[in-house]
């Protein structure tokens, strides 16, 4: 099958192949094979990308997709407000359907966003049949999804049979791929930390975790001293963390995904954005949950840049649509396979519209998407070459049957759990 792009602005995201004011984009079998200002392919499908921006699809580095039901209930919440709301009262009481119409839902809407590639970091591991329902809800969309599998909130023991059962059914070769959410210091011991880490070597999964300072701990330096960084390993949010912490991650070639908007809103301190560029990294976009922000990328981008921007004046609109698309992918350790429109790729492609009231006229296509983007303008979307949204609708989706089921196990979870939702709620975190 083919299909052919045409008539777009290019945004490439790959210097060898540049940006294009008209250009053509040429899809076989599902990869890029050409980008050029003319194609001449008389057999193709021809999508007309005519008064549109087409790009590399976004990549979000770490996101809890299970939380999806419960949207906006933590707009105001502090961290400890979530972790008692969301891992101590409303998470005990989901059953696998929720945490599948959760992951469901949230995996499309970040599809309709632009997010062609979404690490789903799942730590509402209840039961075997929890983690199964997350699979299979990341199976029954059509995006690039790496399912992070995580000990859970306050787990301990050993995680290393439910790792293999779940690692067994995910080989690593379809869109559905897998990821190890290990703990940390903080949360276990650091022999667990090194037996996770070997667990995941063995079974050649990337390994993501979540970290931050307090001013007292230094959890990298604590990993560095025991020989625990790994080029393999995603270090999420590391608010507060030293310099030289940052510079042992990058010279580790570890990865870091920040998300912007929660760490601001939750109190976790500034995005690191600016001093992991000085120390050598390069930083990647996440939204992590959507209880409290919003899940589209472009509000990530632009909270990123004018937080940044305010505090030293670096980063220029570029540099953002990098972290959200090919240092992502890097990452994730798909940057063979998506990132950027380069010939070899996977044809995971967004196409903008530059014709909305929004946005129009767009003379500088990457400031535009950074300064003003938003999910209004993702007009059509493709993952691996399959066209999953087209004309601004998703395909084969039925919004109305899927959002009814959503509030239903919403209303059923509250209400096991007690918790109204009238907006009159606050959790009350229990002193440690």
């Amino acid at each position: 099958m083919r299909i052919l792009l045409t008539g777009g602005t290019v945004v490439s995201m790959d210097p060898a192949v540049g940006d294009l004011a008209h250009g053509d984009v040429l899809i076989e079998d599902g990869v890029i094979v050409e980008v050029a200002e003319a194609i001449e392919a008389p057999d193709a499908e021809v999508i007309d990308a005519t008064d549109r921006i087409v790009m590399p699809g976004f990549v979000d580095t770490h996101r809890h997709t299970w939380q999806t039901a419960f949207r906006g209930i933590g707009a105001d919440w502090t961290f400890p407000e979530w972790a008692e709301a969301m891992h101590r009262t409303l998470k005990p009481q989901y059953r696998p359907e929720d945490v599948y119409l959760g992951t469901l839902l949230g995996r499309l809407e970040a599809l309709h966003s632009g997010v062609t590639t979404m690490l789903d970091w799942f730590h509402c591991a209840q039961s075997p049949e929890h983690a199964d329902a997350a699979v299979a809800a990341l199976r029954d969309t059509a995006g690039r999804s790496v399912f992070c599998h995580g000990a859970g909130w306050g787990t301990t023991g050993s995680v290393e049979a439910e790792i293999r059962r779940v690692r067994s059914a995910l080989p690593g070769d379809g869109l559905v791929t897998m990821a190890f959410g290990v703990r940390g210091a903080e949360d276990t011991s650091m022999d667990t930390v090194a037996e996770e880490l070997k667990l995941a070597a063995e079974l050649d999964l990337r390994t993501s975790l979540h970290v931050e300072s307090e001013g007292v701990r230094r959890p990298v330096a604590d990993l560095h001293e025991h020989g625990l960084l790994r080029d393999t390993t995603t270090f999420v949010h590391a608010n507060g963390i030293g310099d030289d912490e940052l510079r042992m991650l990058a010279d580790a070639g570890a990865s870091v995904s920040i998300s912007p908007d929660v760490e601001l809103r939750m109190g976790f301190g500034w995005p690191m954005t600016g001093r992991m560029l000085a120390a050598g990294l390069r930083p990647t976009l996440s939204i992590d949950d959507v209880p409290s922000v919003g899940g589209d990328m472009f509000s990530t981008m632009r909270t990123t840049f004018v937080v940044q921007r305010g505090l030293d004046g670096g980063l220029d609109s570029r540099d953002l649509l990098e972290f959200a698309t090919v240092d992502g992918a890097h990452a994730l350790g798909l940057a063979a396979r998506t990132g950027s429109l380069t010939p070899g790729k996977d044809a995971d492609v967004i196409l903008l519209r530059t014709d909305d009231i929004t946005v129009l006229p767009v003379t500088d296509p990457a400031g535009t998407i950074v300064a003003a983007g938003h999910p209004g303008l993702v007009d059509t979307v493709l993952v691996a070459g399959r066209v999953v949204k087209r004309d601004g609708v998703l395909v084969d989706v039925d919004l109305r049957a899927l959002r009814t089921r959503l509030v239903e196990a919403r209303d059923r979870v509250a209400a096991a759990a007690g918790v109204p939702l009238d907006g009159t709620w606050r959790p009350q975190p229990k002193a440690a």
